[in-house]
């Protein structure tokens, strides 16, 4: 018997018999694991549990919690959809049926019917019923030509589309129930482990994203292992439309959006207050740190990002014009100018590391429909900075970029997970060089004891580097900072050169980073996370001073003076309402604290304290207050 060496992440080695399928390897580990078991990678591919192994291969058995289990699992239920559409709508042609980042959806064109909710429902249940039937999900490869002749027998013109572009090849296919489609899988190996589903909506989709083509129905839709895990998630979603941050922003007065600027916010003052307060802390931190702070122009001549090789790379995401026999565009990253700024004089080994920070303001050509509130703009202002440094203080620059990251988020209560991307296709640059950038941050990470997930060919064109994604109080995640090690793009394409101790003139290493990411985009990602009820030092209504009435006002504006005085913002809410109306009312506004003032206030130089949220903490004196509220904004502590 013939057998092959499987390895598994915990770099043990088992031998088994040529032709071990996943669920053979599963099985041998342990029941829990045959039962958990919805997919095995194979060498770094995603294949079904039933597929043969036929050679030595690294193996990982794939559950829910993977991203290539919850992938199959998705992509199996996009099949139990279109089994449950054609036994609903016998005739519907099918386009392609994915899993997406939550869920699958699938491309379906039902003729002249356009479905409703009451169809959705249907089938919904009509897949639950065929779910219990727990049909296998066979794979079956064909030559090219037998594809054709099956297609053509059905007269699916959209399959027949896609057979066009894979002549010659061999074809896969999936059959489900009495569902069969042209498919790259993986997919579960029964349908029965699909427990919880929901429909959630249709959306028009031209075929192939062609707005020549017809237009085809996409249903969108999600599905668990279990009902509490659907229905935690449907509450996720339900909360996340209440914490909108374009709703919150509008309700806020923190921003607002206009057609006649797409993809720009109109800062509106209290989003102005949150943004100053954010740059003010970026700003403090980077002094302590070391950075030197520089600003470049925004209008440039396209020599520079031709120099750069974005003219290559990133022409198509750029706005750019003629003028004066000459092409302009504006910058769409700060990276290039730095140089400028580091080539202004002649440097030494001695002037190493410099650290350039940037709070500058980037155009970018997304395209309209990828625009989407503060999440995805084409007007940024990036908290950018552009370190050059020897090759010997690789190490401690990216530690300490490491510890400036985990306290930046630590102050929002989030915290990052880290990915390294390595080299792209089409990448710049020598690869021995791309290798030495690439080990520089794994030692980084792995000296500082961090775990990093590894994005094969996911680097930027210049360099590899390191991403780090948050988690918000939803749970979902978020990909803000960067830090990118480059050899090539600054350092030889614009020349660069220090003196080195011996005399001979040396190319520095250049060092991109991000933290924020982007004020927009970190904005709106604080508003969702903390639902618009922003923590104390943040807080554009950090204090209103509300009197019961008339005869209070006057102590009312000493309360008002000494916050003032204590550089507190502070707000005095003297209208003729009743006092119970102005609490309902900042309260919705999320103003940190209230402070009620009546006649035992005044007598006593003391404040009735309202926290947002919390409701009565009782009666304080001023001067006690003013050192609570100063704490809690000096420490940025998160008391919401």
């Amino acid at each position: 018997m013939t057998t092959i060496a499987i390895k598994f992440p915990d770099g043990n080695t088992r031998e088994y018999p040529k032709g071990v399928s996943g669920l053979d390897i599963a099985k041998s580990i342990s029941n829990g694991l045959l039962r958990e078991a919805l997919a095995v990678e194979v060498n770094g591919e995603v294949w079904d549990l039933s597929r043969a192994i036929n050679t030595d291969a690294q193996v990982r058995i794939l559950k829910w919690n993977d991203i290539g289990g919850k992938d199959t699992y998705w992509h199996s239920t996009a099949h139990l959809m279109a089994e449950a559409v054609e036994s609903i709508f016998p005739g519907a042609k099918f386009g392609v049926g994915p899993s997406i980042d939550a869920g699958f959806y699938y491309d379906i064109d039902l003729g002249g019917h356009t479905l409703s909710p009451e169809d959705l429902s249907k089938i919904e249940q009509k897949m639950l019923e065929l779910a219990k039937g727990d049909s296998q999900i066979v794979r079956e490869e064909k030559n090219w030509e037998d594809a054709i002749t099956y297609f053509k027998k059905k007269n699916d013109s959209y399959k027949l589309e896609l057979l066009d572009e894979l002549k010659g090849q061999i074809i896969t296919f999936y059959h489900s129930g009495k569902f069969t489609d042209l498919c790259a899988g993986p997919h579960l190996p029964s349908i029965g482990k699909v427990k919880a589903i929901k429909l959630l909506s249709v959306a028009g989709a031209y075929w192939r994203g062609d707005e020549k083509n017809k237009m085809l129905q996409r249903i969108y839709g999600i599905s668990f292992p279990t009902q509490k895990e659907l229905d935690e998630y449907l509450f996720r979603i339900e909360e996340a439309k209440r914490r909108d941050h374009r709703k919150l922003g509008k309700e806020l007065d923190l921003f607002v959006f206009h057609d006649i600027a797409p993809g720009a916010p109109f800062w509106l003052p209290n989003g102005m207050i949150v943004f100053r307060e954010l740059e003010k802390f970026l700003r403090y931190e980077l002094d302590g740190s070391g950075y030197q702070e520089i600003s470049t122009p925004i209008l440039v001549k396209k020599e520079l990002w031709e120099q750069s090789g974005h003219w290559d790379h990133y022409k198509e995401n750029m706005f750019y014009f003629e003028h004066d026999d000459a092409t302009f565009s504006l910058k769409p990253m700060n990276c290039p100018e730095s140089t400028y700024v580091y080539r202004h004089r002649m440097r030494s080994y001695k002037d190493l590391p410099l650290r350039y920070s940037e709070i500058g303001r980037l155009h970018r050509n997304e395209i309209s429909g990828a625009l989407g509130g503060m999440f995805r703009v084409r007007q940024i202002t990036m908290d950018d900075a552009h370190i050059y440094c020897r090759p010997d203080q690789i190490l401690d620059e990216i530690n300490s970029l490491i510890l400036l990251v985990e306290r930046f988020y630590s102050i929002f209560g989030l915290k990052p997970e880290y990915n390294l991307s390595t080299r792209p296709e089409g990448a710049m640059g020598d690869p021995k060089l791309w290798e030495e950038a690439e080990s520089g941050l794994m030692k980084a990470l792995e000296h500082n004891k961090i775990k990093y997930n590894l994005k094969p060919k996911d680097g930027a064109f210049y360099g590899p580097k390191i991403d780090v994604q948050i988690q918000d109080a939803l749970g979902r995640e978020w990909q803000i900072a960067t830090i990118q090690l480059d050899f090539v793009m600054l350092p030889e394409r614009f020349e660069l050169e220090y003196v080195a101790e011996d005399g001979s003139r040396k190319r520095p290493v250049a060092i991109h980073r991000a933290i924020f990411g982007s004020f927009e985009r970190f904005m709106g990602i604080i508003t969702e996370h903390f639902s618009g009820s922003f923590p104390t030092w943040l807080s554009p209504h950090q204090t209103i001073v509300l009197p019961i009435t008339d005869s209070h006002i006057e102590y009312a504006g000493k309360v008002y003076q000494a916050l003032k005085n204590a550089g507190v913002r502070v707000e005095l809410d003297d209208r003729n309402e009743k006092v119970n109306y102005k609490i309902r009312e900042w309260e919705m506004k999320k103003a940190s604290y209230m402070l009620v003032v009546g006649d035992k206030e005044c007598n006593s130089n003391a404040v009735s304290v309202r926290q947002h949220k919390k409701g009565d903490i009782g009666v304080m004196p001023l001067d006690k207050f003013v050192d609570k509220i100063l704490e809690e904004i000096n420490l940025k502590t998160l008391t919401i």
